[in-house]
């Protein structure tokens, strides 16, 4: 079922504007003013569990700051901490800190004091707060620098209530059992469930009926015959 709806609708690439915040706001102010270069602070530090939105809030961070050479770091190939292109005049956004090898670590660790004395600016996120990851004790020391938020993942009410808002302004009238039918079936993430209510929106002035649950199932019937192709 998952895999008929991100045909449907294969999700949007994260940005800071299309993050939902919920209880999130002042990490997203926060990363908002980073990505201008606003204010003080060069350093943040996210955690949260699976699901608060955090490797979407670094992904966002370093789109948003595209001109000023922002990169983003995850666990993709080729995304090495040891890497000649980090420049510490660059916005840097490290993702899952958890998982850095030994040399990783150091890395890091280097990095932050480059980047401060560089003037650059540097985000972080793992699966713990600083003082609780394992890792070595002077990087521990590093990530608790500037800024740090706890993220929160949204419930269920909170997205319940995103849907119908993002509804609201297309002007549709959500029916309380499609919005219980995506929450149940769809991707968690906020990013997938806007393009997908998105994508039914299209497919019911389409096929001239309004989004019910009945045109919802027939959206995913109308994609079982056609290959999926990841985007």
């Amino acid at each position: 079922m998952q895999q008929l709806l991100l045909q449907l609708a294969p999700p949007a690439a994260p940005t800071l504007d299309n993050y939902v915040p919920g209880r999130n706001g002042a990490a997203l102010q926060a990363l908002r003013d980073i990505a201008r270069g606003a204010g003080a602070e060069r350093f943040v530090y996210l955690w949260g569990e699976a699901g608060s939105g955090r490797t979407h809030l670094l992904r966002g961070l370093a789109q948003a700051a595209g001109g000023r050479m922002a990169q983003y770091l995850g666990e993709a190939p080729g995304n090495s901490l040891e890497n000649d292109s980090l420049k510490e005049d660059k916005l840097i956004a490290v993702d899952d800190v958890q998982n850095l090898s030994a040399d990783g670590q150091i890395a890091l660790f280097d990095l932050y004091n480059r980047v401060r004395a560089g003037g650059g600016a540097l985000a972080a996120g793992g699966d713990a707060a600083p003082a609780q990851l394992d890792l070595r004790a002077d990087l521990r020391s590093r990530l608790a620098w500037g800024l740090a938020f706890q993220l929160h993942p949204l419930s269920d009410a909170e997205k319940a209530a995103a849907l119908r808002e993002h509804g609201r302004g297309r002007a549709l009238d959500l029916h309380e059992d499609v919005i219980v039918y995506l929450l149940k079936h769809a991707r968690r993430d906020m990013a997938s469930l806007i393009g997908i209510l998105d994508a039914l929106d299209r497919y019911s002035l389409e096929q001239k009926r309004p989004v019910t649950l009945p045109l919802v199932r027939d959206a995913l019937e109308s994609m079982k015959d056609k290959p999926y192709i990841p985007s």
